[in-house]
């Protein structure tokens, strides 16, 4: 053990790095493969808007100045757009560090952090960081098990994070189970319904969720540009919650944290309302896609409300990862969470899709023997 290892904070000592999607340029190293497609990460296929791009643009012209701190123009843009008082924002590299943000304002060692299990990472890292006590509850047939988490609450409960959509099965909670547990929550918790993937959803009966913080509910909402908006190597996420207790979270946000590039190219997606059509009308139609080809190929998946589905493919998923990568196609593994058959697959363009298709196919062939 080194005597850097032995200075170390405990709650530091004990963390796993996140383990991002295969890179394309990792497997043009590996294979010699120079047509690749990455359908591991849930980025947009489209892009952004063309307006983004041209604000962007004109935006690195300036960056040798420091960024707007406190995001005057786009905190206003997007008020206007949520219809919530900008009081009621903050922004952040991406929601990851508004997660963040919310472990040092408001957990104490020993406090609780409930989630499902598996957890998106930063739930985790939060809550370990800050000495709290991780409650996971495991998914129930792929989905957050509500009535258990319920059960589970205690007085010592501080954050609960709901990823919904949930992430890596693309379940969600419906309007009628996130209120039971707002019935439910303990007066000194907050109910952290986790956004990112809001605007590809279609099911009539999911939570309104700006509507409980307009309500005063003990809730933060958090969304993100990383998704629909087509923004994700601009680290840009939000969230939302009371002008109250927004106020405490602000105090823990970094100085000049979004840079003015990335304020740029979210003012403009906001004035590009073609842009969220366009891209949810692609998932739509590659989710149905896949749905049929999935049914003709006898797999399971579990119908997604957002830009990716989880398959079960009945092999070993690192197998058939490696087959995939053979055939240029990058798609995400189950057993980092805790599924070794699954694979998470976003959706692409429909072309893109066809292709995973035909590789899928010739894959399972392959690792079925």
């Amino acid at each position: 053990m080194s005597e850097y290892q032995e200075m170390i904070r405990p709650e530091v000592a004990g963390l796993r790095p996140y383990s991002p999607g295969k890179p394309i340029e990792e497997v043009e190293r590996e294979y010699g493969i120079t047509d690749i497609i990455k359908l591991a990460s849930n980025e947009n296929p489209l892009g952004p808007s063309p307006l983004a791009v041209k604000a962007m643009q004109e935006a690195v012209t300036q960056v040798r100045l420091y960024p707007d701190n406190e995001c005057f123009v786009l905190k206003k843009a997007l008020a206007r757009h949520l219809d919530m008082p900008e009081e009621s924002l903050v922004l952040g590299r991406g929601s990851d560090e508004v997660i963040h943000m919310l472990g040092l304002c408001f957990l104490r060692p020993g406090d609780e952090v409930m989630m499902a299990e598996p957890p998106f990472t930063l739930y985790e890292f939060t809550a370990q960081l800050m000495g709290a006590t991780q409650v996971r509850v495991p998914l129930r047939d792929f989905r957050h098990d509500v009535p258990e988490m319920i059960r589970r609450f205690s007085a010592r409960t501080k954050l609960i994070f709901i990823s919904n959509p949930n992430n890596p099965t693309g379940s969600y909670v419906t309007r009628a189970e996130v209120e039971q547990m707002l019935a439910a929550l303990p007066p000194q918790a907050i109910l952290v319904l986790d956004d990112a993937y809001t605007e590809y959803v279609t099911a009539p009966d999911f939570p309104p969720s700006l509507d409980y913080v307009r309500a005063g509910k003990r809730v933060v909402v958090l969304r993100t540009f990383s998704k629909i908006y087509a923004l994700a190597g601009l680290r840009l996420g939000y969230g939302i919650a009371a002008p109250e207790m927004m106020r405490l979270i602000q105090q823990v946000r970094e100085p000049f944290n979004v840079s003015s590039v990335a304020q740029a190219g979210a003012i403009a997606s906001l004035q590009d309302p073609d842009q969220v059509k366009r891209s949810r009308d692609l998932n739509t139609q590659g989710l149905e896609y896949f749905y049929r080809e999935l049914g003709r190929l006898g797999l399971r998946y579990v119908p997604s409300q957002a830009n990716f589905i989880y398959i079960d493919t009945g092999v070993d998923c690192r197998k058939l990862f490696v087959e995939m990568l053979k055939r240029g196609v990058i798609v995400r593994t189950g057993d980092i969470f805790g599924h070794p058959t699954h694979i998470r697959v976003t959706t692409g363009t429909m072309d893109q899709n066809a292709r995973f298709v035909a590789a899928l196919e010739e894959a399972l062939g392959v690792v079925r023997g």
